[in-house]
């Protein structure tokens, strides 16, 4: 590694480096001060250390939640980054995935060869240059960057020390290769789709179920990225043959590198030049997997990419797959009703081709965020097996999760193993099928599900809908009934009144901070306690009361925590009571008066307890409300980092005993109708909510009211 090259880390990068808690390095460089690594350097206050020291200290200790493979990976990623500065990114990554693929051809380390013995050996084994031999050439041509030198023999080394944390060359390859971003080679992962989508793309094919001995396609293969996700799916003995072509050369011999660092031999592969896969030697593919190039909306044509779908229908015997990654506006949306790309859509449905339609959200290619795509599961299938019917699944509001694309791949393997007919046994989950001359009627509609998969009527969150509505309506009934009830007892004084007139200059009002109050013990002050995400329960237990709790972002009960966990795991924890008033100042101020007790405060909150023995006894609903007052006049401005006051520092006004009172009666009765009120519109919402949901999907109507006499 260049001797200059030095990897500063934070604190927060080690804790994710080491899958641990953001506090637990603190507590490490604290407790075992005496073999922790030293800060290196200082940045905006913060104490940097240096990665490689951190990481041998990691694996010497064994502390940490990291898989130590993993570890030294990172160690050896970074190393790798320290060449940007030497070598370009694209010949950085060129030759170290020669030197793996070398590694892996000739079954032995690399280490203790000079650089000329290796090139010797890469010239024997590529001796038409078709795969590695330019690649190692070009980390010894003389114009590189002063510094480089000595690039090809330590990326040799480096090459080794991947591999062995790896166990495969194949393994060690995919992670310099994940390294794209990070070594600023945007160019080789700008057209790869994301990695859950592409591994869902290859398990949509179907290749874990393909006969032994298949051949297997992949036009415009980019780095490989398919064709290898294809290959780690296949079955380890299965002895696919592997087709891929790209218009790029560099590509090319990137993706014979990868395949043969799989162990895809050559008498197994063939990897062209050009838009068009080499099947002369080969016969017709078994499975096509093709993620079709980008091109702006601006001058992209929908004709031509149905043509080039069609070309790749062309190879497709009975019984064949192809899978087709492409633009949504050309594969599902809308197009210009009996036009020559209309038609030509349609002839996909109207041959029974076209089995599978899927609409994608945004972020299917990370660099190309909002480029809309979908896909197409393609089939020849011989006429009398025909059943005219076609799975459509509409993606394109979720996230693309790995939930959602198995939910997906699981749908359209249901729908394959029944022959592409529909079995009334396992019904899609988030797709509809529906015969495809719906769609073949009518001219340049779009290939999306326009109604939910009839099914969906008989789930339990349907079934009850209206049972829930009519409690919602008893619900509003009563409170209705509860609100002309207290109005009816207030004889008259159903009016709030605060009697609220200005204060005479003779009398001036006390004031008084928390500080203070905490001094002359009318408060307690207790911290707030750091639960582990893990241990957030959603039912049961003791209520925690974070920040999001105080300022109003989460729901008071919506994370629990379970008791006898609780008394285990924080055994120096308190419980709050009745009355406690919870404090937040991050991200905001925010104040919550507990009235029922028995939580569980999390860090960054705090409590302030009034203590009752107190000469002068503080009201906790009154300290809230004069606390969230004098915040408001001294809040955080724009840009800085904390608020401008310290929670001990804000000024509230000291209230008489008798003030105090008439303001906490005061209080009391704006929570209670503020209850009710809340009730209400909750109830309202509720109410609204599912009648627009039954309605929206088709399971509920509504009757004529009634006319009563």
């Amino acid at each position: 590694m260049p001797e200059d090259a030095r990897w500063p880390i934070s604190y927060a990068e080690i804790a994710a480096l080491a899958e641990v808690q953001r506090p637990v390095p603190t507590t490490w460089a604290r407790r075992h001060h005496d073999t922790f690594p030293e800060p290196i350097t200082q940045e905006s206050g913060r104490p940097l250390f240096d990665g490689r020291e951190v990481i041998a200290w990691l694996l010497a200790t064994g502390r940490g939640n990291a898989d130590p493979r993993k570890l030294r990976a990172e160690l050896a990623l970074h190393t790798l980054a320290g060449w940007r500065g030497r070598l370009p990114a694209r010949v950085l990554l060129n030759g170290l995935t020669a030197l793996i693929c070398l590694r892996q051809q000739q079954d032995a380390p690399l280490g203790g060869y000079d650089w000329p013995s290796l090139l010797r050996r890469a010239a024997r084994l590529d001796t038409e240059d078709t795969f590695l031999l330019a690649e190692l050439r070009a980390l010894a041509e003389p114009n590189m960057a002063p510094g480089a030198e000595g690039a090809g023999t330590a990326l040799a080394a480096l090459a080794d020390e991947l591999v062995e944390a790896a166990y495969t060359p194949a393994e060690a390859f995919d992670w310099v290769l994940d390294a794209r971003r990070r070594l600023e080679a945007q160019e080789l992962i700008a057209d790869e789709p994301a990695p859950v989508l592409t591994r869902a793309l290859a398990r949509l094919c179907g290749i874990a179920e393909v006969d032994d001995g298949a051949t297997i396609a992949t036009p415009y293969a980019r780095s490989g990225d398919l064709l290898a996700a294809m290959h780690a799916q296949a079955a380890p003995d299965a002895g696919h043959t592997y087709l891929a072509a790209d218009p790029d050369p560099d590509f090319v011999r990137l993706v014979r590198r990868r395949m043969l660092a799989r162990e895809v031999y050559e008498f197994k592969l063939d990897v062209t030049v050009g838009p068009e896969l080499s099947l002369d030697d080969w016969g017709d593919p078994d499975v096509v997997l093709c993620a079709l190039p980008y091109e702006p909306g601006e001058t992209r044509n929908a004709l031509t990419v149905l043509e080039r779908i069609q070309a790749l229908t062309d190879l497709l015997d009975a019984g064949s797959t192809a899978v087709v990654l492409g633009p949504a506006d050309v594969l599902v949306r809308p197009l210009p009703p009996h036009g020559d790309a209309d038609r030509l859509r349609r002839s996909f449905l109207t041959e029974g081709l076209l089995k599978t339609a899927v609409s994608l959200p945004e972020g299917a290619f990370p660099y190309r965020p909002g480029y809309r795509t979908a896909i197409w599961v393609l089939t020849r299938t011989p006429e009398r097996e025909r059943h005219g019917l076609v799975l459509l699944a509409d993606l394109s509001a979720r996230s693309l999760t790995e939930q959602a694309l198995d939910a997906l791949v699981e749908d359209v393997h249901i729908f394959r193993s029944a022959g592409w007919q529909d079995d009334r046994r396992h019904t899609p989950r988030h797709a509809v099928i529906l015969p495809a001359k719906v769609l073949d009627d009518r001219p340049g509609t779009a290939f999306t599900p326009q109604h939910r998969p009839h099914e969906t009527r008989y789930t339990r969150a349907v079934m009850e809908r209206p049972e829930r509505i009519s409690r919602l309506e008893i619900r509003l009934s009563e409170l209705v009934e509860q609100v002309r009830q207290e109005l009816s007892s207030l004889n008259g004084h159903a009016v709030l009144r605060t009697h609220a007139v200005l204060r005479s200059e003779d009398r001036p009002v006390r004031r008084t901070t928390v500080g203070r109050m905490l001094q002359d013990r009318r408060l307690r002050r207790l911290p707030g306690h750091r639960i582990k995400d893990e241990h957030i329960i959603s039912d049961g237990g003791y209520a925690v009361l974070g920040s999001a709790e105080v300022l109003g972002a989460a729901s008071v009960g919506a994370r629990r925590i379970d008791p006898l966990l609780f008394t285990a795991a924080y055994d120096h924890a308190n419980l709050t009571r009745p009355g406690d008033v919870i404090v937040t100042m991050n991200p905001e101020f925010g104040v919550h008066v507990d009235e029922e007790g028995l939580s569980v405060v999390a860090y960054p909150a705090r409590v302030l307890r009034a203590r009752p023995d107190a000469e002068r006894p503080v009201r906790p609903r009154v300290l809230a409300a004069l606390l969230r007052a004098a915040a408001a006049e001294h809040g955080r401005v724009n840009g800085a980092v904390r608020a401008s006051w310290r929670l001990e520092d804000l000024l509230i006004p000291d209230l008489t005993p008798d003030e105090a009172e008439r303001y906490d009666a005061l209080l009391a009765e704006i929570e209670r109708r503020d209850a009710l009120l809340r009730a209400g519109i909750t109830a309202l919402e509720d109410l609204n909510r599912l009648t627009a949901a039954g309605l929206a999907d088709g399971t509920l109507t509504l009757l004529p009211t009634p006319h009563t006499v």
